[in-house]
């Protein structure tokens, strides 16, 4: 019963670290791996709250497979083999180029010799796949070129541990007892067990989750999902691969099964609190001892390896045809070191390759380079290259229409086919040579400029237009452009498109003439469709619509006159009593 309640009580510890520390660290952008780092630390070696955390790190390694498992789904083997060139050729020239410089620096320094400075170089240049992807969903990049990319590299790390942890018996010292193992005999079983794994994937799993899905029951199906991605986890752990190659496997097989959203939507839950754990327990793990004794060597250490690292990633990335931003970005994402690196540490220090104290002191710098990660990222944006803008002639002949639509994206192409339509000349201006391009081959005549400038205002005609129609589509763009009009030229009339009901306020509040949201329309349209498709007729739903619009109308003057807050109670948050639906007054009832 104690060990019961000790459970507990770990649970609760863990549980409570994770509500508190993610949230804080989410809200100051450092992003909440960071968080779970910092709860762990403060939960193991600051305050020795709970101990062993080996034996919770064991069970957190699960958010990782499970994460990889949910990647496979994603990701279909026809998409897989197009990216064979970035996982064997990048992947491999970047394992090579990072391994190879830091067990350079780990010679020349004199800290370890040779074998010890290679499985140390190598297990550096692995990456930790948790980190790197978490943080990619955290930005929404997953899907993104440099994603993919970032991905490809990691998968091919995971791969590479199997030939690391193979080199070490052939590195070991002859005091130590590790037989170098039947190399070839292991080969073909790792080769055997991931067939296995395809063949089932592709002729047994769709048939069991079918079986499954007719009994209705719905805790079964998550039962099953659990256990696929843990049973093709171990079945290739035991062919000496990692635990997450066989669930991503998995994934890969069910990822044109019809129960692939299903099946990620069951295992997502377990995979987030997981992984969690996984990194709370990666900061349970920090030795502060080793810290302690040690702080100048990881004090430069720690950078050492996530510049090194950074920049071999990087070469490697433009080798392979990266482009410069996209390269960095990678960079960022995978300087630190990884969790694979832990186990491919404790295994040398078995072989004899290097002492314990070692293997904590290099466990440790890959924890900090963990830590430092998303400070490392923040960094990026400062790195990165604004791209080549191309500059066209400002040939403004011709210009002078009584409507000025500066930016011609998707909103001031729609405006303009109705100002068109009426027969009026219009004066359009842009800043993008591809979209003047575009535009010109169905016909419209754009005018090159930047609509910041005065000088470019005036050239185009501002001073004989009657209405300037603000269509750009960044925030801060579109406030430059109305600020600069109505203090340069205030006769003219400003309408403008605003990005959301702030914005809109905050445009009503400089003076202009009329603004409109881009979504707004839309958005009532789609809604009065939306009741027709439920059975309601046109004409009602319709009615509603215009119901809609007057209350926000009149929210919307009520906010600009007593504040942002004005109004909530004519939000409406239920369905409108009482039931079933009537038809809006009318207008002429008001009257």
């Amino acid at each position: 019963m104690t060990n019961a309640h000790s459970l507990f009580e770990e649970a609760l510890i863990l549980l409570g670290g994770a509500v508190v520390a993610s949230p804080i660290f989410k809200k100051l952008g450092l992003g909440t791996v960071l968080g779970y780092l910092a709860a762990g630390v403060v939960i193991g070696p600051v305050m020795h709250l709970i101990r062993g955390a080996e034996d919770i790190l064991g069970v957190a390694e699960l958010g990782v497979v499970f994460l990889l498992f949910v990647i496979g789904l994603e990701l279909k083997p026809s998409r897989l083999w197009q990216m064979r060139k970035d996982i064997f050729g990048l992947g491999m020239l970047q394992v090579g180029l990072s391994g190879a410089a830091l067990s350079a620096i780990c010679i020349v320094t004199g800290l370890l010799d040779w074998q010890g400075a290679l499985i140390a170089g190598f297990g550096l240049a692995l990456s930790s796949t948790a980190f790197a992807l978490q943080i990619l969903e955290d930005n929404g990049e997953r899907s993104t070129k440099h994603g993919q990319r970032t991905f490809s590299l990691l998968l091919f790390q995971d791969l590479a541990i199997v030939p690391l942890l193979a080199l070490i018996p052939l590195l070991a010292r002859q005091q130590g007892d590790v037989a170098a193992p039947d190399r070839l005999q292991n080969f073909a079983i790792a080769i055997a067990v991931i067939a296995a794994v395809l063949v089932a994937g592709k002729y047994l799993l769709n048939p069991l989750f079918q079986v499954i899905a007719r009994t209705g029951a719905r805790e079964a199906m998550i039962a099953a999902a659990l256990f696929v991605v843990m049973a093709a986890a171990v079945t290739v752990e035991l062919a000496g691969l990692s635990m997450a190659m066989g669930s991503f496997l998995a994934g890969v097989m069910l990822s044109e099964s019809s129960f692939r959203h299903e099946l990620e939507a069951d295992i997502e839950p377990f995979r987030g609190i997981l992984l969690g754990l996984f990194f709370m327990a990666v900061g349970m793990s920090l030795d502060l001892q080793v810290l302690e004794q040690n702080w100048i060597l990881v004090l430069v250490a720690v950078p050492a390896v996530m510049i090194v690292k950074a920049v071999t990633i990087y070469a490697a990335c433009r080798i392979t045809g990266s482009s410069h931003n996209d390269a960095v970005k990678i960079g960022g994402l995978l300087q630190q070191g990884g969790e694979f690196g832990f186990v491919l540490f404790s295994a040398a220090t078995a072989a004899f390759l290097f002492p314990a104290s070692t293997a904590s002191l290099l466990i440790a710098t890959v924890t900090l380079t963990m830590a430092a990660t998303p400070l490392g990222v923040a960094l990026v944006p400062f790195l990165l290259r604004d791209g080549p803008v191309e500059e066209l002639d400002e040939d403004f002949e011709g210009a002078g229409s009584d409507v000025m639509i500066i930016g011609f994206s998707r909103f001031g192409q729609i405006a303009a086919q109705v100002l068109l339509a009426s027969g009026r000349d219009v004066t359009i201006i842009d800043h993008s040579a591809d979209r003047i391009r575009q535009a010109a081959n169905f016909g419209f005549r754009i005018y090159f400029g930047d609509g910041t400038r005065k000088d470019v205002l005036r050239s185009a005609g501002i001073e004989r237009a009657k209405i300037v129609a603000v269509c750009t589509h960044k925030q801060e763009i579109t406030d430059k452009i109305v600020d600069l009009v109505l203090d340069e030229f205030p006769q003219t009339r400003l309408y403008v498109r605003a990005y959301d009901r702030v914005h809109l306020l905050s445009l009503q509040e400089r003076g202009i003439d009329y603004g409109e949201r881009e979504t707004f329309e839309a958005g009532l349209k789609f809604g009065a469709k939306t009741l027709e498709g439920l059975g309601l007729d046109e004409t009602t739903a319709q009615e509603l619509a215009d119901e809609t619009r007057e209350r926000d109308f009149a929210r919307l003057a009520l906010q600009a006159s007593e504040g942002i807050t004005a109004g909530r109670d004519m939000v409406y948050k239920r369905p409108v009593n009482p039931e079933p639906l009537v038809k809006p007054r009318k207008r002429e009832e008001q009257d």
